[in-house]
């Protein structure tokens, strides 16, 4: 062989290691995004329209998922369950004659069950994002529920909304409501009706 031939595979060898690696590295990026996608859900597009690009998407995605990681995320006692679920029974049950009242009594049901399961109490982005990470189901419910909020704040939002805005919550808090190992939850499926 001489030295034309030797330097010729020699690189056709550098270049196959490298088409080996990018394919490697592209390969790797389309799991990690199909991961994210899977577990995000439409929480991942929607973070991809907010931040305009899928790699800062996902990198907000799994920086929520390291800081979720750190909080310590516990299920419910089932004496907890039970009180949360009757005062969610009782809020609904008082619908008809105060539905202001009710929204934000289920907001605020909805925050002391999430900072007694151990999410902290930022502000509603964060909150949302942190919820995003092991509720993703749930968490365009929660947008929902927030967005009508905010427009019955400022007078915007009528008794429908408003009864809209309190099944989103509830959404959330039926999530939300989950017991320790072996135990059950009660049931909250009780219609608010306006």
């Amino acid at each position: 062989m001489n030295t034309m031939d030797t330097e010729t595979l020699a690189l056709l060898a550098v270049v196959i290691l490298a088409l080996a690696a990018v394919g490697a590295w592209l390969y790797s990026r389309k799991r990690q995004s199909d991961r994210l996608i899977q577990r995000f859900g439409p929480e991942y597009g929607r973070t991809v329209d907010a931040l305009g690009s899928r790699s800062k998407a996902e990198s907000e995605l799994r920086e929520r998922e390291k800081r979720v990681e750190k909080f310590n995320i516990v299920p419910l006692a089932p004496e907890e369950a039970a009180r949360f679920s009757g005062a969610w029974k009782g809020l609904q049950g008082r619908f008809v004659d105060n539905p202001k009242g009710v929204l934000v009594e289920a907001d605020q049901l909805v925050r002391e069950l999430m900072q007694l399961r151990g999410y902290p109490m930022g502000d509603f982005e964060r909150r949302a994002a942190d919820i995003s990470v092991d509720h993703a189901a749930v968490v365009d419910h929660y947008r929902a529920a927030q967005a009508i909020a905010m427009r019955d704040r400022r007078g915007e939002a009528d008794t429908e909304e408003l009864r809209k805005a309190v099944v989103h919550y509830r959404a959330l808090f039926d999530e939300l409501l989950e017991v320790g190992e072996g135990q059950r939850a009660p049931a909250t499926s009780v219609e608010v009706h306006s």
